[in-house]
C-alpha cells in the first residue's frame, strides 16, 4: 500500500508541475497511459492468485482513482488560471468615467459680438442686419464715397458678378435701417412733425483683400448710427466712452478723439486708447473710427440735414476682443484650433 501511497504523491507533484495541458497530458501519460506506472501494476495482477489478486487489485484501483483525481484537479485549475487570464486581457474598468463628448462654447469673436449688442442696447440702440454682398449704392455712393476712392480700388475691395462686392464696412447696414426708419415716418416728416430718433449698431462680418497678423481678407465689424435733431459730437464721445469703459470692465483707461478724415462724417475723428495698466500700459490703441454724419449721407437717407444731425463710429470687433483677450495674432481667432478656443468655453 505504501508503494501506491508514494505513485499518488509522484503523480500528485507531475502533475502540479505542469504549467499548460499539454504538459498535463504528458504527465497523464506517465502514470494512466499503456504505459503508465499505474497500468504497469494492472498488469501484473495476471501472475497472482486468487485471493492476492483480490487484494491487490483493489488496491490498485484505488491508487487509480486516487491520481484520476488529481489530474481533474489540475485540469480544473489550469482551465480556471486560462480563464482569469482571458478575463483580464479582456475586462473593462467599470469604475472609469465614460467618454463623452466635450461640450461646445461660443466662439471669442461671438462672444465680443454679443457683449457689444448687450451695451449698447442698454444704451438704446437697436440692432441693424443687412446683406453681406452689397450693392455700389449702399457700399459706397450713399456713403459719399467717390469713384475715384482707393475703398474702391480692386487692391482693397472684392468685387463678384453684376457689379455687386463683398461689403468693406457694416455702414451700409446704418443706411439701409434709415431709409426704412424714414420711410415709416414719411408722413409725420412731411407734416413737420418731429421723427422718432435713429438709435442702431450694425455689427456683422466684413470682406477686404489683406491678411496679416493683425488684419484679415474676412473681419467684424460693429458701426453706431444716432441721428436726431440735436445730436452733438459731444454725445459721440459720451456714448463711446461709455461703451469702452463697459467693454473693458475698467475706468482706468483713457480716450482720445485724433482729427481724421472719412468721406461720409464731418468733422471725422479716429479714437485711440490707453490702459492705465497691464501689458499695454502707456500704449496708445486705435479703436474706431468716428464723426458727425455727412450732410450728404443725411439726405441719401432721405432726410433734411439743416434739421437733423447725428453721429457715427465704426470698430473692428476682432480688435476689441484682441484687446480683451490679450490675442496677439488675429489669425488664432480664425485657424479653427481647439486647443486655443477652448479656452473660451
Amino acid at each position: 500500500m505504501e508503494a501506491f501511497t508514494e505513485l499518488a504523491q509522484r503523480a500528485e507533484q507531475a502533475f502540479g508541475e505542469a504549467r499548460t495541458p499539454a504538459e498535463l497530458e504528458d504527465a497523464k501519460a506517465r502514470f494512466l497511459g499503456k504505459s503508465g506506472e499505474v497500468t504497469a501494476q494492472m498488469k501484473q495482477l495476471a501472475s497472482l492468485g486468487a485471493d492476492e489478486k483480490k487484494a491487490r487489485g483493489a488496491e490498485i484501483n484505488a491508487a487509480k482513482q486516487r491520481v484520476e483525481a488529481l489530474l481533474s484537479a489540475r485540469r480544473q485549475a489550469l482551465a480556471e488560471a486560462e480563464l482569469a487570464l482571458q478575463l483580464r486581457a479582456e475586462s473593462l474598468d467599470i469604475t472609469l468615467p465614460g467618454r463623452r463628448r466635450g461640450s461646445g462654447g461660443l466662439h471669442p469673436i461671438t462672444r465680443a459680438m454679443e457683449r457689444i449688442e448687450a451695451i449698447f442696447g442698454s444704451m438704446g440702440f437697436e440692432v441693424a442686419d443687412g446683406p453681406e454682398i452689397e450693392t455700389d449704392w449702399f457700399n459706397f455712393t450713399a456713403l459719399n464715397t467717390p469713384a475715384d476712392h482707393p475703398a474702391r480700388s480692386m487692391h482693397d475691395t472684392f468685387y463678384v458678378e453684376g457689379g455687386n462686392v463683398l461689403r468693406t464696412h457694416t455702414s451700409p447696414m446704418q443706411i439701409r435701417h434709415a431709409v426704412r426708419h424714414v420711410k415709416a415716418h414719411r408722413a409725420a416728416l412731411d407734416a413737420g412733425l418731429p421723427m422718432p430718433e435713429i438709435r442702431v449698431i450694425a455689427p456683422g462680418r466684413t470682406y477686404r483683400v489683406d491678411s496679416d497678423a493683425t488684419h484679415s481678407p474676412m473681419f467684424h465689424q460693429v458701426e453706431g448710427l444716432w441721428i436726431g435733431e440735436s445730436i452733438s459730437f459731444k454725445d459721440l464721445k459720451s456714448v463711446y466712452v461709455s461703451f469702452i469703459r463697459a467693454f473693458f470692465e475698467t475706468s482706468d483707461l483713457q480716450i482720445r478723439f485724433r482729427p481724421s478724415y472719412f468721406p461720409f462724417t464731418e468733422p471725422s475723428a479716429e479714437i485711440d486708447m490707453m490702459f492705465g495698466s497691464g501689458p499695454l500700459k502707456g500704449r496708445w490703441l486705435e479703436v474706431s473710427g468716428s464723426g458727425q454724419v455727412h450732410p450728404q449721407v443725411i439726405r441719401n437717407m432721405g432726410l433734411d440735414p439743416e434739421r437733423y444731425i447725428g453721429f457715427a463710429f465704426g470698430s473692428g470687433i476682432d480688435r476689441l476682443a484682441m484687446l480683451r483677450y490679450g490675442v496677439a495674432d488675429l489669425r488664432l481667432f480664425f485657424d479653427g484650433d481647439l486647443r486655443f478656443l477652448s479656452q473660451f468655453k
